[in-house]
């Protein structure tokens, strides 16, 4: 009931308060209105290659479906070692452990507030010691917006102040075969809202990639299928719709409540990502025969999907954009032009394309920026 990881996750009565809450003990909270959360960056940064390791047959970077599978895949695969330069790292905390005691100032609306925190439960996805530092990891299988502090901020107060070591709090998150870390420092470590991003890479999984002239291929074989009657999507980070299969591919079943409240998704865009992949075949809405709940699941397409390997599931995708006349004719343009196309081109392509139930000016300049984003997520796949 007291865990909110994203700003999207606090209940109603908190965000027309501007009210967070925070635990001091076992039991025991503090509710004011506190500044907990922190917004990702959203910088574009090359992504490196890295090789795994061939000898391993109990771990597959192919079949990441946990937090806990990720940083092993992270750690074996020598992630850890280039993002910290730590050259000698050994996994030596984690899990569940009390925090001892401490104190910090937070910032709320009246100024400075402090928290005083005793024997509060810390919990640790993955802390790694070099010889000149210890990197405490905060682990995520899907993409978010932005997340709680306290996350990074407790096991950091909690270690630094037992230890001579330097501690990096790091969040790593792990989706479609990207491994993106974020190092931050807490300037004043008496400061809850002192931290600041000092270092971020991403990393994948070496494999052959695909050229503009496969891509020219790709388009060129593509048959355009008919529109399906389903909304036109309004979803235009693609990088989402694919996090979401992959958490449906963990899943059999899961509702479109347990979606909202479980992963940064507030109920508009459950409904715009989850209604996104079902306008690629991929997942199907209904009701859970069980409980009687609506919700998702993968789509047999959906499933055989994720049984290819990375490469060729991004060219998969990138086949089942194209297939939409809308887009295939805005990437055509793309091509032709070397540039992503305007919106008012796009949306005369839109109009072509006998999109279903779309009427206005309006929605169609909305939608326009759909096929933006999918067309980028496309191009972003091109090896250079």
């Amino acid at each position: 009931m007291t865990k909110f990881d994203h700003r999207s996750q606090v209940p109603k009565l908190f965000s027309d308060n501007n009210l967070s809450i925070l635990p001091t003990s076992r039991g025991g909270y503090v509710i004011g209105s506190f500044e907990t959360f922190y917004d990702f960056n959203t910088d574009e940064i090359e992504i490196s290659p890295i090789e795994f390791p061939t000898f391993l047959e109990s771990l597959d970077y192919r079949d990441i479906t946990s937090e806990a599978t990720a940083l092993n895949c992270a750690f074996v695969s020598r992630i850890l070692h280039h993002f910290t330069e730590e050259e000698n790292l050994l996994p030596t905390v984690s899990g569940r452990m009390s925090s001892s005691s401490f104190n910090f100032d937070i910032n709320s609306l009246k100024g400075l507030f402090k928290v005083k925190v005793s024997n509060s439960q810390v919990e640790i996805d993955g802390g790694y010691e070099g010889d000149f530092s210890l990197n405490l990891i905060e682990a995520k299988n899907y993409i978010s917006d932005d997340f709680l502090v306290r996350q990074l901020y407790y096991p950091f107060k909690l270690w630094n102040e037992k230890i001579r070591k330097k501690v990096r709090p790091i969040f790593l998150t792990y989706t479609n075969g990207i491994f993106h870390l974020r190092e931050y420092e807490f300037e004043n470590i008496d400061l809850y809202n002192s931290l600041v991003l000092v270092k971020h890479k991403k990393y994948v999984v070496q494999e052959s990639g695909f050229n503009l002239e496969r891509l020219d291929e790709i388009l060129n074989r593509t048959r355009t299928i008919k529109e399906p009657e389903v909304p036109f999507p309004q979803a235009n980070n693609f990088d989402r719709v694919i996090n979401l299969c992959e958490l449906l591919n963990q899943k059999v079943f899961i509702s479109k409540e347990e979606i909202t409240q479980n992963y940064d998704f507030d109920k508009r865009q459950t409904d715009y990502y989850s209604n996104a992949g079902k306008y690629l075949g991929l997942i199907e809405v209904g009701r859970d025969l069980y409980n009687g709940q609506i919700g998702c699941y993968l789509t047999r397409k959906g499933k055989q999907l994720f049984n290819l390997s990375l490469i060729d599931r991004q060219k998969e995708f990138a086949k089942l954009i194209i297939s939409h006349s809308a887009f295939k004719n805005s990437l055509k343009l793309y091509l032709e032009n070397g540039e992503i196309p305007e919106k008012e081109v796009i949306v005369e392509i839109m109009k072509r394309s006998k999109l279903y139930n779309i009427d206005s000016d309006s929605t169609f300049l909305r939608r326009s920026s759909t096929i933006i984003g999918w067309l980028n997520w496309i191009i972003s796949q091109i090896d250079e």
